[in-house]
């Protein structure tokens, strides 16, 4: 199991393009990257944060639905933090090495994530309480 860094942190949000807006107006984080992704639930936007292109990235996510996981999240919660993801090499090794330290993720296989990438999650109840995703990009396969 390697993380090789901190790919990007999550925030639920209830409309993506007054966040978008926000985001640039206050910080000056432009939006490199938007996608829908059905089987989520979200349409999703990347954010540069900083100056290296390559670096952790803040991901806005809002649903698609009312009843999506980000909806119920944010019915639960509200706006804000909802997740950390570490880049991994591999995404079903690191799945692995956890589940031999009895630690469950929330697939039994990855799924596709944002701009192809495959991810899984860890149970927050065997996280302290966090959702970790846990990201292998395309780069890495």
């Amino acid at each position: 199991m390697k993380i090789t860094g901190i790919d990007h942190v999550g925030i639920a949000v209830p409309d993506l393009e007054e966040a978008l807006a926000f985001y640039d107006r206050v910080f000056g984080m432009k939006c490199v990257h938007v996608e829908t992704n059905e089987s989520q639930g979200v349409r999703e936007a990347m954010l540069q944060v900083g100056d290296d292109p390559a670096g952790p990235r803040l991901q806005l996510l809002a649903p698609l639905t009312p009843d999506s996981p980000i909806a119920k999240f944010l019915g639960k919660r509200g706006p804000g933090i909802q997740q950390i993801a570490y880049a991994v090499e591999d995404v079903r090794a690191t799945a692995a090495a956890l589940a031999e330290r009895g630690v469950r993720t929330l697939y039994p296989e990855p799924r596709t994530g944002t701009a192809g990438s495959l991810v899984n999650f860890v149970h927050p109840r065997d996280a302290g309480g966090v959702l970790v995703e846990l990201v292998e990009p395309v780069s890495a396969r």
